[in-house]
């Protein structure tokens, strides 16, 4: 959405393109799981009055827009992408099969997971653990607003405190909203790491892949 109230910004989705593009000539194999919320975000409309299942879908629906978006600006940088959806389109991108999904990765494409889990009630947060265990991931990168993880909102309080490092134990029992509580239990559950870092630093994507000290490690 960048600076806009609605929508894509065509220079946004450039920035994250080249960015995912700049670690894949490293060879590292990139899965992008998207959300919606710059076009349709589904809590919203069912705090409102709108049914929650119909919400949550209308969402996973503006996470396609997005996918595509993405595929579009990189594949201007000459990066094959496969946009894989949990709702099936056929016309726009291919239904998730998780064995072929793995088979893009090794074939050095980039695949974008939209639609989240494909069920109402559950986030792309959510799905982006999934999708993590299904493709055997090393570690989730989750892009944010902020440079990781503090005691309390950083933009409402500029007196917040940082983690470094934190487990996932204590992001649940203090109630960090970094990701919801069904991915950070399913991150636990199976050991894998999650790195919370500022996705508008220009860099910060492949500081992290090298294994800088960027943002907030969450681990066992």
């Amino acid at each position: 959405m960048g600076e806009q109230k609605y929508g894509v910004d065509p220079a946004v989705a450039n920035q994250i393109a080249s960015e995912v593009a700049d670690i894949q000539k490293l060879g590292v194999q990139t899965a992008v799981v998207i959300g919606g919320g710059n076009i349709f975000r589904g809590v919203a409309a069912s705090a409102k009055g709108m049914d929650r299942a119909t919400a949550d879908y209308m969402g996973m629906l503006a996470t396609v827009i997005n996918g595509l978006a993405l595929q579009d600006a990189m594949e201007h940088l000459g990066v094959n992408t496969r946009v894989v959806t949990a709702i099936e389109m056929r016309a726009v991108a291919e239904p998730f099969i998780r064995r072929r999904a793995i088979r893009h990765l090794e074939k050095g494409r980039v695949v974008i997971f939209a639609a989240g889990t494909g069920n109402p009630y559950f986030t792309t947060d959510t799905a982006a653990a999934l999708r993590a265990m299904e493709i055997k991931a090393d570690v989730i990168l989750k892009g944010t607003k902020v440079d990781g993880i503090y005691t309390a909102d950083p933009m409402l309080h500029p007196e917040a405190t940082r983690f470094d490092n934190i487990s996932y134990i204590k992001v649940l029992e203090q109630g960090l909203r970094v990701m919801d509580a069904t991915a950070i239990s399913l991150c636990m559950d199976n050991k894998l790491p999650i790195i919370v870092f500022n996705l508008r630093t220009p860099g910060n994507m492949r500081r992290a892949i090298m294994g800088e000290p960027i943002g907030s490690l969450v681990t066992a």
